[in-house]
């Protein structure tokens, strides 16, 4: 940074040992701006002090005269020792291998300094708008030297509202984090935090320390308010998917892989043991996990599920166990309850456990092991009787050997593994899939059950279902949803399916096929809408792949 900020060096001096005469001294400050005196310590007279010297006696040594007035010796510095604890009384003296090059004042020291300042504050302040996150930087009374832009949209405080005031004039006293970091002197990292009723946050906060004392904090805010949404409203719009007396005969199917699958799934329901369900996206791990959850012992308990691809991992933790937050002050406000908390005495079904931290896969083994568990900065040991049914999306092999399964949690919960085989390797199973689809969004739209084309039932066994049973679910509710027929022919599927390479029917007009992509492109505007814009939650929501829904608004044009 000093390279930036140069010190200017005055070089207008002449060099003389202490023995000189004064009448020397006199003729040099006559030409230099200053005159350095060696001879074991140095010593700085300026042109200034010129009337000081005059008074001496011409044949005087200037080493006494200086002594005689108790003259104060100057620094000395280099390149690698700034003169930042020098005397300014004095002048410093600049030297360059060991040789005299330069005289630094207290102003061009202060000026040196203020430049220094001016590109450390540009640096921070640039840096503070480059991240994406809410910035906030306060001194040591709580007092705002800095507040993003991200910060500005988060809050919808402008920066010529807030820096300069007290955090605490806009914010409740016990929700500032910062006012914790300048108490205690300790980081946070990671931190879930709601610093008022409309905004959530995953929070890092450190304190700025200098010489061993705090003089201020910095945070970080990532702004997660529309995940929370997002969850939340998946949590309340998710279905029941099976029935509760006898769900088992939900499902109709002719696949001897699968019902093996529910053989062992329906043996084991009363059995008070973790599950462990694995099987591609969309082919049913939820619906065999409600089966087993209504079908069983914990039958009258809560069924709760938390989906470990959606939640950030610093909510994930405090969704799953709650949180204790004992600075607040309003004893209500302390505690959130976790998601195994709220299933107590009855289910709850983690969807892709293998994308939940490593970290927090440990303290859910430990709540295998002892069916208890401490909340997010709690105390108090909570005990909850709560079935865990965990799900993967692929296998156990592949995520053990890639490091993302923790094996001793894996040996946990897969005291009955379960696998759903792929919609693709059960056609069999389709024509049934599609006649209960069609029956149950025909009800829940109060439209006339629709009978099914021959041709156009063919397209959809022949179709492979990247998407499993959850996207030939999806494509029926939106051929129901768009179309007000009694008979379901190839006319009315989505062009998607009617394109596939394997199942083209050349006979297909185009037009409507267009009105087709219109449609699909629709429903995707859609389903981004709902998810606020998150693409995962969206395939998910849609019944496709990830990969499948990018494809699909880069071909439509979708923002």
């Amino acid at each position: 940074m000093f390279e930036h900020a140069q010190i200017q060096l005055d070089r207008s001096f002449a060099v003389l040992d202490k023995q000189a005469p004064i009448a020397e001294i006199k003729s040099k400050l006559r030409e230099y701006n200053f005159v350095v005196v060696t001879g074991g310590t140095y010593f700085i007279i300026g042109n200034y002090e010129y009337e000081i010297i005059a008074l001496a006696h011409q044949s005087a040594n200037i080493g006494g005269w200086l002594k005689q007035l108790g003259w104060l010796p100057s620094f000395s510095a280099t390149k690698g020792e700034l003169p930042i604890k020098a005397d300014w009384r004095r002048p410093v003296l600049w030297l360059e291998d060991g040789i005299p090059a330069g005289i630094i004042t207290e102003s061009t020291w202060i000026n040196m300094l203020e430049a220094e300042c001016g590109q450390t504050a540009a640096y921070f302040h640039t840096l503070a708008e480059t991240i994406n996150d809410s910035v906030t930087a306060v001194d040591e009374e709580g007092t705002v030297v800095c507040w993003n832009t991200t910060a500005e949209e988060t809050y919808k405080i402008k920066k010529e509202h807030i820096v300069g005031a007290k955090l605490a004039s806009h914010f409740r006293d016990e929700s500032i984090v910062l006012k914790q970091i300048l108490n205690e002197g300790y980081p946070v990292r990671g931190q879930y935090h709601r610093p008022n009723a409309d905004t959530h946050v995953l929070i890092n906060a450190t304190p700025v320390i200098l010489d061993n004392k705090i003089i201020g904090g910095i945070a970080s805010e990532h702004d997660i308010t529309k995940m929370i949404r997002l969850n939340e409203e998946l949590d309340s719009a998710s279905s029941l998917l099976v029935q509760k007396i006898n769900p088992f005969l939900s499902f109709d199917s002719g696949s001897p892989k699968f019902q093996e699958s529910l053989k062992v799934a329906q043996k084991m329901a009363h059995a008070d043991i973790p599950v462990l369900i694995t099987g591609e996206a969309g082919s049913g791990k939820e619906m065999l996990a409600q089966a087993i959850h209504y079908g069983g012992s914990k039958a009258d308990g809560p069924f709760v599920n938390i989906n470990c691809s959606i939640i950030p991992p610093g909510l994930l933790e405090i969704d799953l166990f709650g949180i204790e937050k004992a600075s607040f002050t309003e004893e209500k406000q302390n505690i959130i309850t976790g998601k195994i908390e709220q299933a107590a005495n009855g289910t709850i079904f983690i969807e892709n456990i293998d994308k939940m931290p490593l970290v927090l896969q440990e303290k859910l083994l430990m709540y295998l092991v002892e069916t208890a568990f401490y909340r997010v900065g709690g105390q108090e040991r909570i005990s909850s009787p709560t079935r865990i049914i965990a799900s993967a999306s692929r296998s156990v092999e592949s995520l053990l050997k890639d490091g993302e399964l923790n094996e001793k949690l894996f040996y946990k919960l897969s005291v009955i593994h379960i696998y759903i085989p792929p919609l693709r390797t059960r056609n069999e199973d389709i024509p049934a899939l599609v006649e209960k689809f069609t029956e149950e969004f025909s009800v829940k739209y109060k439209k006339p059950v629709p009978a099914i084309d021959e041709e156009a039932l063919a397209v959809f066994v022949r179709y492979k279902w990247p998407g499993n049973v959850r996207e030939l679910r999806n494509m029926i509710e939106r051929i129901i949803i768009l179309h007000d027929t009694d008979r379901i022919k190839i006319e009315h599927l989505p062009d998607s399916l009617i394109h596939n390479k394997e199942v083209v029917d050349t006979s297909f007009h185009h037009s409507s096929a267009s009105i087709a992509k219109v449609d699909e492109a629709q429903e995707i505007e859609e389903a981004l809408k709902k998810t606020y814009g998150n693409k995962s939650a969206a395939a998910n929501l849609l019944g496709i792949s990830r990969g499948t829904l990018y494809n699909k608004i880069k071909e439509y044009g979708l923002s």
